[in-house]
């Protein structure tokens, strides 16, 4: 399989529900043209914005079949989802269902409650799934600050290399620059790195990463693509202070309660996604007011995704 590297804004979709906690499938067609038109190339979904870990197995087949007839003409906009972790079983069994629905890749995470001790045991895993769906992009999502896997992704790959054929490369969703930079490098850079810390993006951007999967740019594309342009130009300046923006919105995510307040930002561009549902919290109408004048105040006009 050849091995294609991802580039531009990939969004981590939040998954729509209704005010009862019922999934809202009929709203993904809308949401998938809404990403199209702000200049989104892919959708990551079912990962911790799309609250892959609060769905049931059922309910993760539904969504994946509804993004896959969604974007069935759209051979450019490339849509992957997270396998899950705990259950290897039913990490195979969705990664088959995400082939017959025609997505374009899978990706699977390390195990948060039993969890690998080496990278050896992680490679292991990744196998087993990748082999289910050989001629599909498989990737590993790399998050340890949720699943408390703390391993070198330089270790992972060199694992995995010339073992896994279908292995596309790592979602890299941590801080660690040096280990990020040596994956880039890892055989040539063979493989497909994809940054998953939005607040981080430019730091990715001058090592060199093509590709990006984030939660903010559901909302805030044009924020992200000037940021894009910019470093493009060799704008510097002007790119440090787009990232700088990119922070305060973000820095509101933690002051109003954490990764809810994601769905929050998306009532503010007319695509309400329901709520969260337990153990994450959401915010009460007092506190999305509140919310709201905060980001109305940062000039979030100027920076949203738009219909």
């Amino acid at each position: 399989m050849q091995n294609i590297k991802l580039e531009g804004l990939i969004a981590a979709p939040f998954t729509p529900f209704h005010a009862n906690g019922e999934l809202n499938l009929e709203a993904i067609p809308k949401y998938y043209h809404f990403l199209k038109k702000n200049g989104v190339t892919g959708a990551f979904i079912c990962g911790s914005t799309g609250e892959g870990v609060s769905l049931t197995k059922e309910e993760k087949m539904k969504v994946a079949e509804a993004w896959g007839k969604a974007t069935a003409q759209d051979a450019d906009f490339k849509v992957m989802t997270l396998l899950g972790g705990t259950c290897l079983a039913d990490c195979k069994s969705l990664a088959k269902h995400a082939q017959e629905v025609g997505l374009y890749g899978v990706s699977f995470t390390a195990p948060s409650y039993f969890k690998p001790g080496n990278v050896a045991v992680l490679a292991e895993m990744c196998a087993e799934i990748a082999a289910e769906v050989p001629d599909m992009p498989f990737y590993y999502y790399h998050i340890p600050v949720l699943t408390g896997a703390n391993l070198n992704m330089i270790d992972l790959l060199a694992a995995v290399d010339g073992k896994i054929p279908n292995f596309a490369g790592v979602k890299y969703t941590h801080e660690d620059f040096m280990d990020f930079l040596s994956c880039m490098n890892f055989n040539g850079g063979k493989y497909d790195m994809l940054w998953g810390r939005d607040e981080n993006m430019l730091s990715a951007l001058v090592l060199g990463t093509k590709g990006a999967v984030g939660s903010t740019f559901n909302y805030l594309t044009p924020l992200y693509k000037q940021l894009i342009d910019a470093f493009e130009q060799n704008d510097l300046k002007t790119a440090a202070t787009l990232q700088q923006k990119s922070i305060d919105f973000i820095r509101l995510l933690g002051k109003y309660g954490g990764i809810a307040t994601g769905k929050a930002y998306m009532k503010l561009v007319d695509m309400d996604c329901g709520e969260f549902r337990l153990p994450v919290k959401n915010m009460g109408q007092q506190q999305f007011e509140k919310f709201k004048s905060e980001v109305e105040s940062l000039d979030f006009a100027a920076f949203r995704s738009a219909h």
